[in-house]
């Protein structure tokens, strides 16, 4: 990897996509992610990183090709490779055995902690009845999918591995600790603990869900990334699914774990999911070695909808035959099984082709007897169909568009010829990321990174950091490094941990970019406008989610309890006044 990097030049690299400009030290160019009229990424030789200022992502040589690309690291490294010259193979030779070794004491980590989590289900009574009354999981269901309990101390599964004679760093290497206040401390606590196996049955890490709702505390977190863990490419149960989905033809991918246990429960095996990330190409391309024949059900909200059209695009580059099953009057799999489990096996017999749904949901959504109508629904329809590979089947669909319009197949073509044939730059194509990230969250995160980056350069101006809580920060970067600054008032760059470097580099950049040269008085403005605005999102953001939660809440008490927060909320703009949008 460092012998990848020092053979290229980032900003050559990027320059294969994007135009660049000089600009000073660095390089300049449009965004590849959005469409800006005015230049806002750039480009640092001397740091080797990037960073996209409209769209808020940015990183090392390798990230960017992984963004461009839509590739894992594993891709993008054998890519850049190539193209520096460098034989992969020869240099893993010597790394081959050491590599083997801490994959073998992962996999041996996971063994022995999935079953100190089971024997510590079968001692909490809370937990045991939450999965047995609550989720309607029978015993033979826990012990089929090794589920158990990560007690709510602090250091349980690590003191207990320590013992049978791993050190600290192949824990935390597992993901299974991490280090707080220079002590290993258990990666997960007080919650119940779901295995993640490979297709061949072995633990590589967890899915772990809250026993018991902490305010801030999210529901459910994963194994990060490890030597025997990549969300990218896990597909959830396929280990215990293969057979029945040879056997039966097909595949069903549902949205949560627990849906896919439920269903297995019921005697439905052939059913995985994507533990609760995005689905991506990997992931289809594992599950098509069973059956080409790959049916989706996700969830009945706004986010399972943009799911499942990420998903009729990713079949098409992968060539398998996608149907989506339409569940009614529920929310989820998990909820059609509570209700009567013959109409989950029912409802999994009649799934739709993808296309056909995708045409009937926003028929049904849209009003086709109007201009505008017409106008949504042939833009929400056309990219698919012009992914479709086969020309007779674009031809079938793009009649379709015409007759529920009530447009000329002329029209239609046109529009559709018209934008097929937008003149490309002689740049490579960027490819779509899978993760769709809206502007509100854009600008919420260039918030944090612009104010952290002022304070980190500037310690003279930290005070501002005390009535900022670190609920603010909701990505594990600006958590880490504002728990820093408030730790450490005087923390000097060079002295931010490790693993944060590159993300102080980005700021660096943007701190060099927007700020460096600024008057003491001017910077010290600058940063109380940012902290407001940065204060006046998170409120926004957070009565937005209480403003859901009330419409949904029939608890009188718990209702009260909503309006206090919001009571809070709005105390809080009240401590800084200059706050605006």
């Amino acid at each position: 990897m460092a012998e990848v990097k020092a053979r290229l030049n980032i900003e050559d690299v990027v320059s294969e996509y994007v135009q660049l400009k000089r600009s000073g030290r660095n390089f300049k160019g449009l965004s590849p992610w959005t469409n800006e009229k005015t230049p806002s990424f750039m480009v640092s030789p001397e740091k080797q990183i990037w960073h996209d200022f409209s769209s808020g992502r940015g990183g090392d040589i390798f990230t960017f090709v992984m963004e461009a690309e839509g590739l894992d690291f594993k891709a993008a490294l054998e890519m850049l490779a190539r193209k520096a010259g460098v034989d992969l193979e020869q240099m893993r030779g010597a790394q081959n055995r050491q590599s083997r070794e801490v994959k073998n004491r992962s996999y041996e980590a996971h063994e022995l902690a999935t079953k100190f989590y089971q024997k510590q289900l079968t001692v909490n009574q809370t937990a045991l009845k939450y999965l047995l009354r609550e989720r309607g999981l029978s015993k033979k269901t826990l012990l089929t999918w090794q589920i158990g309990y990560s007690p709510s101390i602090g250091d349980a599964v690590t003191n207990f591995l320590t013992k049978k004679g791993f050190t600290t760093d192949e824990t935390k290497r597992a993901g299974l600790s991490i280090l707080r206040s220079d002590k290993a401390v258990d990666m997960f606590r007080g919650r119940i603990m779901i295995p993640l196996a490979d297709s061949q049955g072995r633990v590589v890490g967890f899915t772990a869900r809250l026993l018991q709702d902490e305010p801030g505390a999210p529901k459910y977190i994963n194994t990060p990334a490890t030597v025997i863990y990549d969300k990218s490419r896990h597909v959830f149960g396929l280990h215990l699914a293969k057979d029945s989905i040879r056997k039966d033809g097909f595949a069903v991918i549902v949205e949560g774990n627990m849906d896919v246990i439920s269903s297995h429960q019921t005697g439905v095996t052939n059913v995985v999911a994507t533990a609760g990330t995005a689905m991506t190409e990997s992931h289809l391309r594992e599950i098509k070695r069973f059956s080409g024949d790959i049916r989706l059900s996700f969830d009945n909200d706004k986010a399972g909808l943009a799911g499942t059209e990420r998903a009729i695009e990713l079949a098409q580059k992968v060539s398998v035959s996608f149907g989506v099953i339409e569940l009614k009057d529920v929310k989820d799999a998990d909820e059609l099984i509570k209700k009567d489990p013959s109409l989950w096996q029912k409802a999994i017999q009649k799934s739709v082709y993808a296309v056909d749904w995708l045409t009937n949901y926003y028929k049904k959504s849209l009003d086709l007897s109007t201009a505008q109508g017409k106008k949504v629904f042939s833009d929400a329809l056309l990219p698919t169909v012009r992914r479709l590979s086969d020309p007779v089947e674009q031809e079938h669909y793009l009649k379709k568009i015409a007759e529920l319009t009530d447009t000329s197949i002329e029209s239609i073509q046109s529009k559709f010829s018209r934008q097929a044939g937008v003149s490309q730059p002689r740049y490579r194509q960027i490819k779509p990321s899978d993760e769709v990230i809206s502007q509100e969250e854009v600008e919420y995160q260039r918030l944090k990174n612009h104010f952290l980056a002022i304070l980190l350069f500037n310690p003279r101006i930290r005070d501002l950091i005390k009535e900022v809580g670190a609920d603010y920060f909701n990505d594990e970067q600006s958590m880490n490094l504002y728990k820093n600054l408030k730790t450490h008032p005087n923390l000097k760059p060079n002295e931010v941990m490790q693993n944060l470097q590159d993300y102080v580099k980005i700021l660096l950049l943007q701190y060099e970019e927007l700020y460096k040269g600024l008057p003491a008085e001017d910077m010290r403005a600058q940063a109380q406008q940012l902290k407001s605005r940065l204060v006046n999102r998170y409120v926004k953001i957070q009565k937005q989610r209480l403003a859901n939660q009330m419409r949904a809440e029939t608890d009188e008490n718990k209702l009260q309890q909503l309006i206090r927060e919001a009571d809070k909320l709005n105390k809080l703009l009240k401590k800084v006044p200059d706050a605006s949008t």
